[in-house]
């Protein structure tokens, strides 16, 4: 990844986490955020390329918490798909950064929507789907120059999906019944291993290991969150109730029927990752889909970030939904918290991403006007100080990883 030194100025900035500044200056050295103030406050050293952003607006990066980019690729048909390791219930052992072909074209429409920060997650067609990845959307030869950490979470599926994948093979889970005890089962084993592991390395004794139990055992330990995706109301209930269960740190993923429970989840301080908002009522689960539901979830208190799960919405299309969101009730400030320090403090990504302060990746977008405005447009993108993206002449212009 390419680190280099930057300052915008004479834009309105808005760190997200701060007031917006009118005629304010981002400074980025080394890839790294060093000063964020109006213009007489900061000083931009000699040699830093200088950007005159006026009548601008200037914004971090975006971050899709919930995507399937590189291993769900466009335009490639079944050879690309990567999603989901669909041949046992619990696949905890599976990592998402193993299937991630950073030449997807997804990447390219991240940059054009201003999506900097992508966590890649594998698919919902397991109770216990694997690892998860957050990486930027851009700069790197190969997935592990783009890496923001190498594992955030586990992704675990309550409800339809993984009901319908293995009760076509007539095997368990076929019912929401097994589908919550193969994840019971899988914690208790995960506990007894842990157990079993403690008391082998006291004795000094040789201990076999087991990845699938060592990656759960991290989700009980606290270092890695559980993602559950999960629409429906009950389900989110026995997500909460399994999380009770093993003290994990719970994120519920999608949240069609959150609203119905929002005053629970607001207790509980269980944030929800809420979308993609741009579909039909394609099954069961989605019949109470509204975009309005967001809303009403956030005005109970329960924070929350906005996903496209790209490819489901092109992801690109992560500020659109924001705009719609606020057209439905959701307070302007809230829909820009959803797409940046929202998602990076659920995922543990805020010590990297997710708004413009100090010490902080160089992950910037000037846009053309208010990103939440339809008609405004990604006009220059950087990523750690160094330009991946410009919009020019009528077309985007994309820094190629191999020139």
């Amino acid at each position: 990844m390419t680190r280099a030194s930057i300052a915008i100025v004479n834009a309105y900035v808005v760190p997200v986490a701060g007031d917006p500044i009118e005629k304010g200056t981002v400074l980025v050295e080394d890839g790294t955020i060093t000063a964020v103030g109006p213009a007489a406050e900061v000083a931009v050293p000699d040699g830093v390329r200088v950007v005159d952003a006026s009548g601008k607006w200037v914004l971090p990066g975006f971050v899709e918490a919930h995507g399937h980019v590189g291993i769900h690729e466009e335009a490639n048909g079944p050879a690309g798909d990567d999603t989901n390791e669909m041949t046992t219930p619990n696949t905890a052992a599976v990592r998402a950064i193993d299937a991630v072909n950073i030449d997807d074209e997804g990447f390219r429409d991240a940059l054009a929507g201003g999506v900097t920060a992508i966590v890649v997650k594998p698919g919902s067609g397991n109770p216990i789907g694997g690892q998860t990845v957050a990486i930027k959307s851009w700069g790197g030869r190969t997935i592990d120059e783009q890496v923001i950490k190498e594992a955030v979470s586990v992704k675990s599926a309550l409800g339809e999906n993984p009901k319908r994948v293995y009760g076509g093979k007539n095997q368990t889970p076929s019912t929401r019944l097994g589908v919550a005890m193969i994840i019971r089962e899988a914690f208790v084993e995960a506990q007894n291993y842990a157990a079993s592991r403690a008391e082998a390395e006291r004795d000094g004794k040789p201990f076999a290991r087991d990845l699938t139990k060592e990656t759960l055992a991290r989700v009980l330990d606290g270092e890695l969150v559980w993602d559950q995706h999960t629409h429906r109301h009950d389900d989110i209930a026995t997500a909460i109730r399994l999380a009770d269960e093993f003290g994990y740190k719970l994120v519920v993923n999608h949240g069609t029927e959150a609203h119905k429970i929002a005053d629970v989840l607001a207790e509980r301080d269980i944030p929800v990752i809420f979308g993609p908002m741009f579909t039909s009522r394609s099954k069961v689960e989605l019949r109470d889909r509204a975009i309005g539901n967001l809303a009403h979830i956030a005005a109970a208190g329960v924070r929350v970030a906005i996903t496209t799960d790209h490819p489901v919405v092109p992801i690109n299309f992560l500020v659109h939904q924001a705009s719609f969101a606020v057209k439905e009730g959701l307070p302007r400030e809230t829909a820009l918290e959803a797409l940046t320090v929202n998602p990076a403090s659920f995922l543990g990504l805020d010590d990297r991403v997710g708004a413009l302060k100090p010490g902080l990746d160089g992950d910037i977008v000037v846009w053309s006007g208010d990103p939440l405005d339809v008609n405004s447009r990604a006009e220059l993108v950087v990523i750690d100080g160094a330009e991946v993206y410009r919009w020019e002449d009528g077309a985007p212009h994309v820094t190629e990883r191999f020139a």
